[in-house]
């Protein structure tokens, strides 16, 4: 068993009472009857226990008595850092050097600006698609910041700021958005499905939940390697009404699999709000359902995120076996560039509660009050950031487009005899539809 400093040894016995509290609750409750119904309360027999389907346990009762969701008492939100940038316990303060606050700090605020280039140049046409992070930047940089470089990261799409804490660079992002010759996917792939070997990051897919059983099958890789790492695997709560989710959660648990399973839970699927996606207690009641530690954060709150992805990589590394988070956080942005959500939700009410609770802002209220940041420094990196992201992006857009061909290659060691004729008969095809297709499309393809 690994000795787990401060915050991190008591979050550990938090993620683990989980379960158990999950337990007591469902044994306490009592079904509401009507004044005309009489019930006839009778204690469970508590000293005849029976083992029923190999490991279930239980006490033999002479009451009949479902468990009504109603009637269970909700799983509680962990935060540190409030709305007011104030810490209310400080044994749960991180201790974090003034420069590494900062540099969360910067990452947190240039995915803002490099989200707002981005989404503005795919309203002029300059790029085919794009989804913001905005308001939930703490769930990227929080848990990032408490995993090892190495650990193997599947993403949905909008953990974008995960990278940017790893150090993928601002030319990089844009780079896959235009979908350039020097992307790392060459335009073989949709805007913000961005990938990284190099900084462990598994390309992104659009399906949902796909990557869930997925990163499953790579941490018990990992667990049979014995290599001191775990896989994270983001995902929203829209994901988890796939079937796909059933399955990674079901496997992760009775294969006991190093795997930190990251709930984005910021209300809305798309168009669909959470009442009408599930009628339970979110998406950590499930946890213990499937037999795994479980933990719900406040996903605004940096400090909150990084504690708690801390003590879950501790307590997956410690005990091979997965844990569920879920981070209670706020989608200020549409869905997508294909979606305007003032169509399903109030515009009021999403400014009223990103006001309240803007990540960013409550990580500067903190900041300024620990004299590391300041109006001046504010003001200085607004411009800085800004400047930065719009010289890459001036930089990327003069860079050529990948070749069409490059949708054949990669595929296979080498480009097969199928292939090759797949290739001729695009070509072919460019060259005999000039007004439909770019001659500079054409002279690439054929190159």
């Amino acid at each position: 068993m690994l000795r787990l400093p401060g915050h991190s040894r008591t979050l550990y016995g938090l993620c683990r009472s989980f379960v158990n509290q999950a337990s007591k609750r469902q044994q306490s409750l009592s079904t509401n009857g009507s004044a005309a119904t009489s019930k006839v309360a009778i204690e469970p027999n508590t000293s005849k226990m029976s083992i029923f389907s190999g490991h279930i346990k239980g006490s033999i009762t002479n009451t009949l008595e479902f468990v009504r969701p109603e009637n269970i008492t909700p799983l509680p939100i962990y935060q540190v850092l409030d709305s007011d940038g104030a810490v209310k316990d400080k044994s749960h303060e991180p201790h974090f050097t003034d420069d590494h606050l900062v540099k969360m700090y910067h990452d947190m605020t240039l995915l803002n600006v490099l989200d707002r280039i981005l989404y503005e140049s795919q309203r002029q046409g300059r790029i085919s698609f794009y989804m913001t992070n905005f308001g939930e930047e703490a769930t990227h940089i929080g848990s990032a910041a408490a995993l090892n470089p190495k650990d193997l990261v599947y993403g949905q799409y909008r953990e974008a700021g995960v990278l940017m804490y790893r150090g993928f660079k601002l030319h990089e992002f844009i780079d896959q958005c235009f979908g350039n010759a020097r992307a790392s996917c060459k335009g073989v792939q949709m805007p913000v499905h961005y990938g990284s070997t190099n900084l462990s990051f598994v390309t992104i897919s659009s399906t949902l939940a796909t990557q869930m059983p997925q990163a499953v099958g790579s941490a018990y890789a990992y667990k049979r390697a014995q290599n001191g790492l775990c896989v994270v695997c983001y995902f929203g709560e829209g994901a988890a009404s796939e079937g796909d989710a059933h399955a990674a959660l079901n496997f992760a648990a009775t294969l006991e699999a190093p795997v930190i399973f990251f709930c984005r839970n910021n209300g809305y699927a798309i168009s669909t709000t959470t009442i009408d996606q599930y009628r339970g207690d979110g998406i950590a009641s499930r946890g213990p359902g499937y037999g795994m530690a479980t933990i719900r954060v406040d996903g605004n709150d940096l400090f909150g995120v990084y504690n708690v992805t801390k003590a879950a990589r501790e307590l997956a590394l410690s005990e091979m076996r997965p844990v569920l988070i879920e981070a209670m956080t706020l989608r200020v942005g549409h869905h997508s560039t294909s979606d305007d959500s003032s169509a399903y939700r109030s515009i009021d009410e999403v400014r009223t509660r990103d006001k309240r609770d803007n990540p960013i802002v409550r990580l500067r209220k903190y900041m300024t009050k620990r004299g590391c940041w300041d109006e001046e420094k504010e003001e200085k990196w607004t411009k800085d950031s800004q400047k930065m992201v719009m010289e890459a992006f001036a930089n990327c857009e003069k860079s050529k487009r990948a070749p069409v061909t490059t949708m054949f290659e990669n595929i296979f060691d080498k480009v097969e005899p199928h292939l090759q004729r797949q290739m001729k008969e695009m070509n072919e095809h460019i060259r005999q539809n000039p007004d439909h297709f770019p001659l500079a499309l054409y002279e690439k393809s054929s190159t």
